[in-house]
């Protein structure tokens, strides 16, 4: 996916007190005390929202961030140390403060539903042609990714935490620009470029987050994909079918992306270097068989 520094991490770390040293590759950390600060973030990052929370729990005062990143995750991770004796206000919001606290408590607590996941297994149903009954969702989390999802022909219904999709018998070619939350997650990019391969018309996609994300692109042309790339522009060019050939994956989402293109590819696809996929995904290959998938898992 490129780059990812860690230099916003580094620098609020800085902020709270931390001392940090580089050497030979390795960052050493050290303070006595995290001490409660303002943090103004250059970009709103989810990791870097998150160390900043994480280490903020227990700093002498309070911290604020503002700029912070709006992520459903965000929130959770919030729900969870405040149920655990934490106090954090703003979460959801891109102004966030964290009053320390002495200690945290055991708690029991159930994560919330994956959304990336449940888009994926849309984006399955969607490129096969089939429908489903999603369960366990949270709609409001994939706002973004639902209206894609009908703008390419998609019949969906919501209903509470569940889902209904139907899928069109053929795909219609769509625009999408990733954005932070709430707009279209980066996460959902490679997955969607594989549907509008086989989409009618011609698709463009903005990648905004990362600088690299579009490596998965040269096994989806291995497939029989018609696709350019310039710089963080991909332009994609449907065709009548895909065929499987040997392919590998470049990152957990490009992965999981050769997997759903295989789904509608003529023929066997092999997908190499699944780490990854098994990495970010649990039980993947099991769930999309129960939809009607033939996928074997195989170690190398």
């Amino acid at each position: 996916m490129g780059s990812r520094p860690i230099d916003l991490h580094l620098a609020a770390f800085k902020k709270l007190g931390v001392n940090i040293s580089e050497d030979s590759g390795f960052i050493t950390c050290k303070c006595d005390k995290i001490i409660g600060t303002n943090i103004d973030l250059d970009f709103p990052s989810v990791g870097a929202t998150e160390n900043i929370i994480l280490a903020s729990v227990y700093a002498d005062g309070t911290t604020k961030i503002t700029n912070a990143a709006m992520e459903p995750e965000i929130v959770d991770l919030a729900k969870c140390l405040n149920k655990m004796g934490a106090k954090i206000e703003g979460a959801g919001t891109n102004v966030i403060k964290i009053t320390g606290v002495k200690k945290l408590n055991d708690v029991s607590y159930s994560v919330m539903p994956d959304r990336i996941e449940a888009g994926t297994l849309l984006c399955a149903v969607a490129i096969t042609g089939g429908n489903v009954k999603l369960k366990n969702v949270i709609p409001e989390h994939i706002n973004q990714i639902l209206a894609k999802l009908e703008q390419i022909g998609c019949e969906i219904e919501i209903e509470k935490r569940n889902i209904y999709l139907k899928a069109p018998k053929k795909l219609k070619a769509v625009d999408i620009k990733t954005m932070p939350y709430p707009g279209f997650p980066t996460d959902m990019q490679s997955v969607f470029g594989a549907m509008l391969t086989i989409a009618k018309g011609n698709s463009i996609i903005i990648e905004n987050i990362f600088e690299n994300r579009f490596r998965y692109v040269n096994e989806l042309k291995r497939m029989g994909a018609k696709v350019s790339v310039e710089g963080k522009i991909a332009i994609l060019k449907g065709v009548r079918r895909l065929s499987g050939t040997t392919v590998e994956s470049t990152d957990l989402r490009g992965g999981a992306a050769l997997v759903i293109a295989g789904l509608a590819a003529k023929g066997t696809t092999i997908v190499r270097k699944i780490e990854y996929i098994l990495r970010g995904y649990e039980g993947l290959d099991k769930k999309l068989n129960k939809l009607g998938a033939k996928i074997v898992v195989k170690e190398e």
